[in-house]
């Protein structure tokens, strides 16, 4: 019989609370494999067992859970009975040798872990006894320090569990647990990866994307529904509030001085968002900005923009560079969706000086020529509201 056996780090930190954080990231293991067949998932403490159906594809099963958030690794591992008393130590070790037969290794090593120390033998008997199998029905030799292949078996009460793999999963939180957050999403690099360090901290994400329509066409919104549907594989359902902006941003060009034009675009996104993170009921609103990578990122203008809003403003990406950010991108399945062309509405009547730094005095005396009320209210009856689930 084949599983699944995931391990967590963070979670088993949580006290009083974990029992809550477990049962998030069994549901969520449950989603996310429900078209695979898989129906019994079973906390057996400090790690999570996943019973896979014959039918079920590894492949598919490792694609999913490599995005299950909360999930620090897991392996594809045979079941074999096991007694504290008398452990069939045979029965392991012909585990094993199937387990390295399937691989095209010439060392190896075995690592063996006791959940029950109530076992007789210790760890290094085990590894010792299947080793020494291992060696003598495959022709394999050992190598401690640096093996091609490594064997794992985990020994528990009644089973014990072998591989020969041990796959990354996304560690953070299951998501659900730190309640929902609003996220500003373009077509660019930057947005989609904050929108994925917070929903790997455990928020459940809704996007709002704000187009250039009607200046522009929908190629920017192709790309964002786009992008949504690959951050919905780690979160499982997701909507996304798509704005028609250009006409809001032709209104502040005609009514407001060129260098205060970027500051003012984004400070009218934010209270836009905000009102729609309200309707959502986050208790945030997430940008991808990073330190002074473009104008409006400069810490005086991040200072001026943020005072528009009332929610907290989330920042994951504040502290890192460009290199970093795109290594997450493609991480993550964003990178290639994001450097498609197109038109992007932060683009549009762009001033070739913009001010770097805006003083909220300067600025609160530019807005007077702006109603903006009505201009909040114009993009929340235009928003366009999307939903988007995985599988699909």
């Amino acid at each position: 019989m084949r599983c699944a056996i995931a391990h967590y780090h963070e979670l088993a930190l949580k006290g009083r609370n974990r029992d809550y954080f477990e049962q998030r990231l069994i549901q969520n293991i449950r989603t996310a494999l429900k078209d695979v067949g898989v129906r019994q998932v079973q906390n057996l403490r400090s790690r999570i067992r996943i019973d896979l159906p014959p039918e079920a594809s590894p492949e598919v099963v490792r694609d999913r859970l490599t995005r299950v958030c909360g999930i620090a690794n897991f392996s594809l591992s045979r079941v074999i009975p096991l007694q504290i008393a008398n452990p069939d130590l045979a029965a392991l070790a012909a585990a094993a040798v199937e387990e390295i037969n399937a691989t095209s290794c010439r060392t190896f090593r075995v690592t063996a872990k006791r959940a029950d120390k109530r076992l007789t033998l210790t760890s290094m008997d085990i590894e010792k006894a299947v080793g020494a199998t291992v060696c003598e029905q495959t022709g394999k030799t050992v190598n401690l320090k640096s093996p091609d292949v490594t064997i794992y078996i985990e020994l528990l009460s009644k089973e014990a569990y072998c591989a020969t793999n041990k796959i990354e999963g996304p560690g953070g939180m299951p998501v659900g647990v730190s309640g929902k957050v609003a996220c500003l999403i373009s077509g660019g690099i930057d947005s989609p990866v904050a929108a994925y360090r917070m929903i790997k901290r455990g928020c459940q994400a809704s996007f709002v994307h704000f187009s250039g329509r009607p200046l522009v066409s929908r190629a920017s919104e192709d790309k964002v529904r786009e992008l949504v549907q690959t951050l919905t594989a780690y979160q499982y359902v997701s909507r996304l509030y798509v704005i028609p902006f250009g006409e809001i941003q032709r209104e502040i060009v005609l009514s407001t001085p060129a260098p205060f034009r970027v500051v003012l675009y984004r400070r009218m996104m934010l209270r836009i968002a905000e009102e729609l993170a309200r309707k959502e009921q986050c208790w945030g609103v997430v940008t991808g900005d990073s330190l002074g990578q473009v104008a409006s990122q400069t810490p005086e203008n991040l200072t001026v923009v943020e005072e528009a809003a009332e929610l907290p403003i989330l920042r994951p990406l504040i502290g890192m560079d460009k290199r970093e950010i795109i290594d997450e991108a493609k991480q993550i399945r964003t990178y290639d969706t994001s450097i498609e062309p197109d038109q992007d509405c932060c683009k549009l009547f762009t001033p070739p000086h913009p001010s770097t730094k805006t003083r909220i005095d300067d600025l609160r005396k530019v807005e007077r020529s702006l109603d903006i009320a009505q201009l909040v209210k114009q993009g929340l009856e235009r928003a366009e509201a999307s939903e988007f689930t995985f599988p699909t």
